[in-house]
């Protein structure tokens, strides 16, 4: 393979899975990291963000929101707590830390990730209890379509889950 197929493989697969991080590319393509490094540095149709401790990659057209938004839904949990907010609508955080089966220091945890992208308000009523509101529901629900969590994340996530489970017996 020429070091254009490469390229070329590479961005294509960038652009079917926007906001893959840099691990998940290379073990998804098959490539050494050192091979990957090279011919991201060459590649025009390509966009590096570094998001939460990781450089995700994006084509082009995303623009900064879809970028951050990506990264973030990335991520099990959060993508959880998207989806409970679209079948429920507005929601008290114990409703959905309950339906997604999370300590409420964990969902507050990816509730600060996602209340920073304007993915999702807390509100509060007249007598200071807050609801959880998503603040771009049709462009979030097409961002989540494009996503799925890499078993890494997954993994991560569920451990999560068990140790939240494990300390509230």
């Amino acid at each position: 393979m020429t070091g254009t197929d490469t390229r070329a493989r590479i961005a294509a697969h960038v652009a079917e899975n926007p906001g893959v991080y840099f691990s998940e590319l290379v073990r998804q393509l098959d490539l050494a990291p050192g091979q990957v490094q090279y011919h991201l540095r060459r590649l025009d149709d390509v966009v590096a963000a570094d998001l939460y401790g990781r450089t995700h990659y994006y084509p082009p057209d995303c623009d900064d929101f879809e970028r951050r938004a990506l990264a973030a839904l990335r991520r099990e949990t959060a993508a959880d707590v998207v989806v409970t907010l679209l079948r429920r609508g507005p929601s008290a955080p114990a409703e959905v830390a309950g339906e997604i089966d999370v300590a409420r220091s964990t969902l507050e945890w990816h509730l600060d990730r996602l209340t920073d992208l304007d993915l999702v308000a807390k509100r509060r009523d007249e007598r200071g209890r807050v609801t959880l509101v998503l603040e771009r529901p049709e462009e979030t629900a097409r961002l989540l379509r494009t996503v799925e969590p890499s078993l890494p994340d997954r993994l991560v996530d569920r451990f999560t889950r068990l140790l939240d489970r494990l300390l509230a017996e």
